[in-house]
């Protein structure tokens, strides 16, 4: 899976544009503030992308285990069903048979735990990614919100920014906090 990218140059052009041009000394707290803010927006976006790779790995290999324990539950069938045929034609099967099929039941359930606890690791890496991708949004707005007060020479615009941009960073805090 990409990060979740959106471009922001062209924002980053306008507020240094403005920053030069504007005698305002507030302009330059917002630039500096968006510099920041895209900082914080790469950092959500690189551990969004890595728990998203992370989800598909774990799921590949939990596939991976599902469909060794569909062959050990095949090669269990075919041996039970031999064990049977023996049987009914009146005949003794070799009793190594029957520990071999106690063991393939034993293995199915060792896989099986396997299987499943991959399956979980790829639900937690798949949750922290879009934790993740929900701070990247929000920080990635911010910038945005940031060149509009440039542009509109507002500050109230420059203060909601922040706000977008302290709840990416909460989002940003919480998506390391559950990937511990």
């Amino acid at each position: 899976m990409e990060a979740p990218e959106v471009p922001t140059e062209h924002l980053h052009e306008a507020l240094e544009h403005e920053t030069k041009h504007s005698g305002e000394r507030w302009v330059l707290g917002v630039a500096l503030s968006a510099a920041i803010i895209a900082a914080l927006a790469a950092i959500a976006s690189l551990l969004a992308g890595a728990n998203a790779n992370e989800a598909m790995i774990d799921q590949m290999q939990a596939s991976d285990q599902w469909s060794y324990y569909q062959a050990k539950g095949i090669k269990s069938s075919v041996l039970a069903g031999r064990i049977e045929l023996l049987s009914a034609l009146g005949k003794q099967s070799d009793p190594a048979d029957a520990v071999k099929l106690a063991a393939y039941k034993k293995e199915q359930e060792a896989i099986q735990a396997e299987a499943e606890e991959k399956q979980a690791g790829s639900r937690h890496h798949l949750h922290i990614h879009e934790i993740m991708a929900r701070s990247v949004t929000l920080l990635q707005v911010a910038i945005a919100i940031c060149a509009v007060s440039v542009l509109t020479k507002r500050r109230r615009f420059w203060y909601l920014s922040l706000v977008f941009a302290a709840i990416g960073l909460a989002f940003l805090l919480q998506g390391l906090a559950a990937g511990r």
